[in-house]
């Protein structure tokens, strides 16, 4: 469904299809809520050891991911793009890391682990709006340059 703002020709996002986004933010905030956020809150007060530095990286990443899926249980269509982020790097791991290492039989517990993890993944396309993202993000004029 199309209709005009402003002039402009707007990709309408079904009711449903929001109604589909917000529940994949909060499944994003709840599920990082009870694994991430009191790993963090730990390291915060007591801060007897400090992260190995791919550990810290992580848990600040899945973090400040979890904050900002927050923001898209409001604006489901502005957050997109951090959507679209997670779509991408979970993608390129699956295919660049654990998929030669499956075919390989070399996956060990803790691939398969984030490999679980990083399956969720496969639900995004069939929430994600394409249209509106194909309208607003490679059809729709970027912002001027200067």
């Amino acid at each position: 469904m199309n209709s005009i703002k402003n002039g402009a020709k707007i990709n309408e996002v079904s009711l449903l299809r929001l109604y589909l986004l917000r529940a994949l933010y909060l499944l994003v905030v709840v599920g990082l809520g009870i694994v991430q956020w009191p790993v963090v809150i730990e390291q915060i007060i007591h801060q007897e050891k400090s992260w190995e530095l791919m550990d810290g990286v992580v848990a600040c990443m899945l973090t400040s991911f979890s904050i900002l899926s927050i923001l898209g249980l409001r604006y489901p269509l502005q957050m997109l793009p951090l959507l679209l982020w997670e779509l991408g790097w979970k993608s390129i791991w699956l295919i660049v890391v654990a998929l030669p290492l499956w075919t390989a039989g070399q996956m060990d517990e803790s691939t398969w682990e984030t490999a679980s993890a990083c399956l969720l993944v496969v639900i995004f396309p069939f929430i994600i709006p394409w249209r509106y993202v194909f309208a607003n993000y490679v059809k729709k004029r970027g912002e001027r340059w200067r």
